[in-house]
This record gives structure tokens, C-alpha cells and sequence, in this order.
């Protein structure tokens, strides 16, 4: 994969953004690759996402990021700057089923996701040898239901040592504190198996047959303090009828499940993904 720079944007919308970021990369001999613009009509906020090759440019990422740092004080930019070359690195966590969990190993072994795993976390030691067999590190970091305040601790401490950029929670069935949240915005990414915001918490599948649904589905957000209420990500359904038991809905919402928490990923590491409140703008 060609090495790039990707520059992420959002601000007020006014005049002149565009070609100053534009002229900004030209003058240095830049090229663009990929250019995303989006205003939102309602809060008139401006969304921006340039991809540049990195070695059409004289410098490094720190010596572009410098440089660029005028620029966005003029326009009152939130920004950043990503270099493909540099893979980012992504904590799992996961629990006792495997179906996500093994999705994104295989992508990642194969080279179809581009990020490293210092290592994978869980409550238990079911997927420890499926784990270990991809010649990954395996935390066992169990639960006591009468005190889930030390597991807690144990996660973050093994979050922080790891020196996580981005935490996938693949089927991970517990709710993290809101500590956590909070020390990781639009960095926690969860796959929640409904159509949210239909079915929050627990058994979705069983509250979905409850009510005769004809379609059920899968969201990858981002979590926050609010139990599945962070940012939409991503999402799909699947059609079901009055013949699907619980058990089809639930081996069916799994290959749901899978494919929406890559493609979330996905776009989270290829920086197509813009919070607003509790919005996401995707440049997919």
C-alpha cells in the first residue's frame, strides 16, 4: 500500500476553506488522492477529508503538521493528521462467542486491515488457544459479579500499558464504566446486535422475536457513559418472518454482526469518520 497522509477536518463553515487547504498542499507539491467535503445544512459545520501521498510532499508528518497548525487556528479547525505508514494499534476484547472476534483476526492476518493487536483481552478463557494460535497475547481478566470494580481496573491498566489507539469491543459482554468512556472518546467501538435504537441492553434477539420484527440488524458505534447511545458508525439488517425462531434470528444476526463491525473499523482506521455531537459524518 502506497504511503500517504490523511488530513481530517471539521469547523464552521465560511469561504475560502477548501482553497486554502488545497493551495496549502500544492505549494508544497502535494497531491491529492482522495478529497471529501460535506456541510451539514443544519449546524453549518464543515467536514473535510484529504488523502496525499506522502512522498509528493518534502517533509515528514510532524514537519506537515507544523506547518498546516497556521492554517487551522485561522479557520478554527479540529484536525488531525494520520500517516498510513504508521499502523495503528487495537486492543480487543471479547468474551465466549467467537464469530466477531474471529472475523477480524482472519482480516487482519491476511492483511485485508492494516493495524497491529499488542493484545486481547476477556472475562473468560474460552478463545484463549484460537487466540494464541494467531501468536497473539492473551489477558484472562475475570469477573466477580460481587465486585466488577477490580476487573475494571485491570482492563484500563492493560488498555493503558498497551498503548491503545483504538479499543473494538467484539462481542464483549460487559458494560464498561464510565471512566473508561470517558478516557477513550471516539475510540471505543462496540458492536451492539439490533438495529439501534430499537432493543438497547441485553437479549436483543429475544425482544425482537417478542415483537414480530421483519427485519433485525447489527450497529457498530462508539461507545460512551450512555449504555448503547454513542455515535452510529455503521449499520445493517437482515429479513426475517413469522417462521424465524429466536435461534435463526441469532444465527443470522451473527453474519450481520461480523460485516458491520469491520466495515466500522474500517473506516475508523482509514479516518473516514467525523463525531458531530452525537452524529458521524462517514466518508465511505
Amino acid at each position: 500500500m502506497e504511503r500517504s497522509y490523511r488530513l481530517v477536518i471539521s469547523c464552521p463553515d465560511q469561504v475560502g476553506i477548501v482553497a486554502a487547504v488545497s493551495q496549502f498542499i500544492a505549494s508544497h507539491q502535494g497531491w491529492i488522492t482522495e478529497a471529501h467535503h460535506y456541510t451539514d445544512p443544519a449546524s453549518q459545520w464543515f467536514f473535510m477529508r484529504y488523502v496525499v501521498r506522502a512522498a509528493s510532499l518534502p517533509f515528514d508528518s510532524d514537519r506537515l503538521r507544523a506547518l498546516f497548525a497556521p492554517i487551522a487556528t485561522r479557520f478554527g479547525m479540529q484536525w488531525r493528521i494520520s500517516d498510513t505508514g504508521v499502523n495503528p494499534r487495537v486492543v480487543l476484547l471479547a468474551s465466549r462467542q467467537a464469530h466477531c472476534l474471529a472475523d477480524l483476526l482472519y482480516r487482519w492476518r491476511s492483511g485485508d486491515l492494516h493495524f497491529d493487536i499488542p493484545c486481547v483481552l476477556s472475562n473468560h478463557d474460552d478463545l484463549r488457544s484460537y487466540v494464541q494460535w494467531h501468536g497473539l497475547r492473551y489477558c484472562h481478566i475475570p469477573v466477580d459479579p460481587a465486585d466488577r470494580a477490580v476487573h475494571f481496573a485491570a482492563v484500563g491498566a492493560a488498555i493503558d500499558a498497551a498503548a491503545a489507539d483504538v479499543i473494538v469491543l467484539a462481542r464483549y459482554m460487559q458494560i464498561l464504566p464510565a471512566a473508561i468512556c470517558e478516557r477513550y472518546p471516539a475510540r471505543i467501538i462496540n458492536i451492539h446486535h439490533s438495529f439501534l435504537p430499537s432493543f438497547i441492553g441485553a437479549r436483543p434477539y429475544h425482544q425482537a422475536s417478542a415483537r414480530g420484527v421483519k427485519l433485525i440488524g447489527a450497529t457498530c458505534h462508539y461507545v460512551t457513559s450512555e449504555l448503547d447511545a454513542g455515535p452510529i458508525i455503521e449499520q445493517d439488517v437482515v429479513r426475517v418472518g413469522h417462521h424465524n425462531s429466536v435461534e435463526d434470528m441469532v444465527r443470522l444476526g451473527k453474519d450481520v454482526e461480523r460485516t458491520v463491525l469491520a466495515r466500522g473499523l474500517r473506516y475508523h482506521l482509514e479516518d473516514r469518520v467525523l463525531v458531530h455531537g452525537n452524529k458521524t459524518i462517514v466518508f465511505s
